[in-house]
């Protein structure tokens, strides 16, 4: 079960790398995929192309809409209006509009997570060894679309539909860096993704990019 924690506790364990009492504030990973259980989930990525697109009514027909840090929403036809998870690997301005059921912390820079994130309710620290161990498979440090990819994968939803994912190709949203200006390896994520759907799709569980 989760604990509470003195924000002066927060911080101390934060600055201390103390990774145990961290992962105390977090939910489990089972109650977590157990939500997503028999449902349609919509996973929106940051891609520019998305903003193009009329999916948003699509977007928000899913049980479950999950975004990706500072979530960028140009406009409700193309990116919907809903936001039930966010995944973060960054911090949020005050005034985000945003306010999800759910945070999940997915970046392995403890230091970044607020204690206004970490005491939320259905909070949720993504485990270090996951982390690694996606970076052993793609040889790079994965991307935060990627970590949420999966570990979506891992539930028994009906389906998990991806949405504004071209691993780069029209940049992102949320920044103006360009591929070779990151740490991550896009084109290996990509096949990483294509297997995955191709192994689900076998497997009645459906991934697919759009």
């Amino acid at each position: 079960s989760r604990c509470r924690m003195t924000r002066l506790g927060f911080l101390i364990a934060r600055l201390t790398g103390d990774e145990a009492a961290l992962e105390r504030l977090s939910d489990s990973s089972a109650n977590l995929l157990a939500e997503l259980a028999g449902k349609r989930g919509a996973l929106i990525g940051n891609a520019r192309s998305l903003a193009g697109t009329e999916y948003g009514a699509a977007i928000d027909a899913a049980a479950l809409v999950i975004r990706i840090n500072r979530a960028p929403m140009p406009s409700p036809l193309s990116h919907g209006r809903r936001t039930d998870w966010l995944g973060l690997a960054t911090s949020l301005p005050g005034d985000t509009p945003l306010r999800p059921s759910r945070y999940l912390w997915m970046s392995p820079k403890r230091k970044r997570l607020s204690y206004r994130v970490a005491m939320s309710p259905g909070f949720y620290l993504h485990p270090l060894a996951d982390i690694a161990a996606l970076q052993q498979q793609v040889q790079a440090p994965p991307t935060t679309g990627l970590m949420l990819i999966a570990l979506l994968a891992q539930s028994k939803a009906r389906d998990i539909q991806l949405y504004g994912f071209d691993f780069f190709a029209s940049l992102s949203l949320s920044g103006r860096r360009t591929a070779a200006q990151t740490p991550h390896d896009f084109s290996t994520e990509q096949g990483y993704v294509e297997a995955l759907i191709a192994r689900e799709d076998y497997q009645g569980h459906i991934l697919k990019s759009l």
